[in-house]
């Protein structure tokens, strides 16, 4: 018996199935998935440029008949949708998983999305885990049934499954011979020729799906009494189980395609049916569209938003709490920030001196957009900093407007910022660019992009010439820079932004997490005017005495990055005396 997370598990159970083969783009809360399974024996594994990318490697590998993994969060599943739909047609070489991992709460995401509406759309059968157990064993048997139904199985976790750490029982690896490969364009062409046969065959396929479901063992019935029956699928089951221990619950291991008949039992079994579900309303409607009544909830509604808690389940169904459950609203804020020392910061700053409107985009420089550095204008998905920097020129061409620039990173710029950097160059589009070259993908935990060369197995790789394939589009004006330099950060920005015509500017230094040479701490002086400038950096290292005024500096956090001190215009900013470069006390 292990402790595992959700995520730990599924990677565990791909290797057991004997898995050779995984694919991903990381993105929280689905990353550790791939880290997890590219620790294991006899696989081989990688981070993709982007999730599209990631799931053409893993069907081109079923094909060629491997058994494959392939992981992203739910809004990567919007970036994978155009191959997805097309391997529900195509089915399956070796088979086929795809994990997508919801985030209801928006805790690192840009919404909030139910990726159940995949499959009903793409008619791809989804499999939905309670716990880590269900975790393991669903995606190691995921693997039998999608080469049985030659279909790609997805499995949905959310936020809770992925990264809650409950027992399951490990086992061995069960070794699959590579399927030989036989050319067969009537299932792997899909032109329309092709393709409207394979209709048929999905047709056929989701008939079989949907006898097979009504006799799932991962649907499961858990009697008691027969006043109220609960419909609920995944971590909001352990909510359910806490919150109404004497409510007959129908969890249901498989969200797509729905069991009909057995549910139609079930809900003749009970007085009143309800569905518990967070931040959709999949289940409730697809339960609804089999002709099966729900009823009201008795007390407070369920929140449409967020994520559930026992509390909120018990008070929709009129109980009141015993004793009050501590909330988000019952902490103290704590506003997120860039680290102190972050390569980045010195870069908004600057924008903010220019009044400049700022496209960004999906990294941790979206901290850029809070107080007091207030440096954002928008924020949409990955790689629309740039796309969307070119719509304002267009929309403001004929106005006298301020700058227009957009703000992206190393990793998002493979990911899908460099498609949008090539239209703007054919289109003739003006403007700046900041990649914020950090030499990671920092957001989802440090992980290698093509742009550092650094692999998921440490493989020997090459690190691609940024300012190269900058230069192979047609760019003329590429500036490097350090991002730390005031100076150099102020009078580049002005240039480029002056300037007509498209201009990109790589800002290239480590992030601070994974360069932590400490240097001096920096200290102030009595010479503090109490001006309050350096405050408005954002760095958290940084605070106001409040009895003087002046600016007070946490010599435990401060790295002795400097950017501060290039911004007192009293030289009251210092560095105090050397301390320990790296060890255990860096930061």
């Amino acid at each position: 018996m292990e402790l595992l997370s959700g995520n730990e598990a599924i990677a565990q159970g791909a290797w057991e199935a004997g898995v050779r083969i995984g694919v991903a783009y990381p993105g929280t809360p689905s990353t550790e998935t791939m880290e997890s399974f590219a620790e294991k024996e006899g696989v081989y594994a990688e981070w993709c440029p982007n999730e599209k990318v990631a799931l053409e490697v893993g069907i081109g590998a079923s094909a060629a008949g491997a058994r494959v993994l392939a992981t992203m969060k739910h809004v990567g599943v919007n970036v994978a949708a155009d191959p997805l739909f097309t391997a529900a047609y195509t089915g399956v070489g070796g088979g086929l998983v795809i994990l997508a991992a919801d985030d209801p709460g928006m805790h690192s995401s840009q919404n909030e999305q139910d990726s159940r509406f995949y499959a009903l759309a793409a008619r791809m059968p989804m499999l939905e885990p309670s716990d880590s157990a269900e975790a393991l064993a669903f995606t190691r048997e995921a693997y039998d049934l999608s080469e049985r139904f030659d279909v790609p199985f997805l499995i949905r976790s959310t936020v809770r499954i992925s990264h809650t750490k409950t027992p399951v029982e490990i086992g061995p690896r069960l070794e699959h011979d590579l399927k030989p490969y036989e050319k067969d364009a009537a299932k792997w062409v899909m032109m329309p020729a092709f393709a409207k046969p394979r209709r048929k065959v999905q047709d056929a396929r989701t008939a079989e799906l949907r006898e097979w479901v009504e006799k799932c063992p991962y649907n499961v019935v858990e009697r008691k009494g027969a006043e109220i029956g609960i419909v609920c699928a995944g971590a909001t089951y352990q909510h359910v189980a806490e919150a109404l221990p004497e409510a007959s619950v129908f969890k249901l291991g498989v969200t797509w395609p729905l069991p009909a008949r057995v549910l139609e039992a079930f809900a003749e079994s009970v007085d009143r049916l309800y569905v518990v579900e967070e931040a959709s309303d999949y289940l409730s409607n697809q339960i609804r569209s089999l002709g099966i009544e729900l009823s009201a909830a008795p007390g407070k509604e369920l929140p449409p938003d967020g994520e559930l808690t026992p509390s909120m389940i018990r008070l929709a169904f009129g109980m009141q709490e015993a004793e009050h459950i501590p909330t988000q609203g019952d902490v103290p804020g704590r506003p997120p920030a860039l680290c102190a020392g972050c390569p980045h910061r010195l870069v908004f700053k600057e924008l903010s001196r220019l009044r400049a409107i700022v496209t960004g985009d999906i990294g941790c420089y979206t901290l850029g957009a809070l107080p007091p550095l207030s440096a954002m204008d928008t924020c949409v998905d990955m790689g629309a900093s740039i796309s969307m920097a070119h719509g304002f020129e267009l929309a403001l061409a004929e106005t006298k407007h301020r700058p227009v620039v957009a703000v992206i990173g190393d990793s998002t710029f493979g990911h899908s910022g460099l498609s949008s950097l090539l239209n703007t160059v054919y289109n003739q589009g003006a403007g700046t660019v900041c990649i914020l070259d950090n030499r990671t993908t920092a957001m989802t935990g440090q992980q290698g992009n093509p742009f550092n060369g650094i692999t998921l197995q440490k493989r020997p790789t090459r690190e691609l010439d940024l300012e190269g394939i900058l230069a192979a589009l047609g760019i003329e004006d590429v500036s490097t820079v350090d991002p730390h330099d005031m100076t150099a950060v102020r009078s580049t920005l002005k240039r480029a932004t002056d300037s007509e015509n498209l201009s990109v500017i790589v800002f290239r230094a480590p992030c601070v997490l994974i360069d932590r040479t400490r240097k001096p701490a920096f200290t102030v002086t009595q010479d503090c005017r109490a001006c309050g400038v350096c405050p408005t950096l954002g760095c958290p290292a940084i605070a106001k005495d409040p009895d003087t005024g002046m600016a007070a500096i946490d010599d435990v956090m401060c790295i002795g990055c400097g950017q501060c001190a290039q911004y007192c215009g009293f030289s009251a900013i210092v560095p105090t005396a050397d301390r320990t470069k790296g060890g255990a006390d860096a930061r």
